[in-house]
């Protein structure tokens, strides 16, 4: 558990975090999907059980969005807090900003995040796979960058 009772991992945690300016959205969203995959269920309820304080509009309807993906990918109840109608939009928002790009989210953002009126391409939430890097890190031994 982290300050407040928000369990380090979870998405309460990432409200936490971004709300105090220890680190950006963006990336504790990503640490968050990262350690995701190591989770396992009781964790994962357990990580997405407690609402996460308010950091504006788009970012609580985000984190709900998010909550719900992924119950509903591995299959357990959704948390009731990701309901409540603050956490939708009132007007679409649109990833990366790119006129060109609005058809393809349309299309492309998973439902969780197109009911909250986000729309998202539909590798935003993909990862690498921990069993992937651990597989092929010896593999990669002169990288010239």
């Amino acid at each position: 558990m982290g300050k407040n009772g928000a369990m380090s991992g979870s998405i309460a945690a990432i409200g936490q975090q971004a709300a105090a300016g220890l680190r950006p959205f963006d990336l504790a969203v990503r640490e968050f999907l990262d350690a995701w995959q190591a989770m396992d269920i009781v964790t994962k309820r357990d990580a997405i059980r407690d609402e996460p304080c308010r950091i504006g509009d788009v970012r609580d309807a985000y984190l709900a969005a998010l909550a719900e993906h992924l119950a509903q990918l591995d299959g357990f109840l959704v948390p009731d807090w990701t309901e409540r109608p603050d956490r939708f939009l009132k007007s679409p928002f649109f990833a990366g900003g790119l006129q060109t790009l609005k058809a393809t989210l349309l299309v492309e953002s998973p439902l969780a995040f197109r009911r909250r009126l986000i729309f998202i391409s539909a590798n935003a939430l993909s990862r690498p796979r921990r069993e992937f890097i651990q597989d092929n890190a010896l593999n990669v031994s002169n990288l010239d960058v």
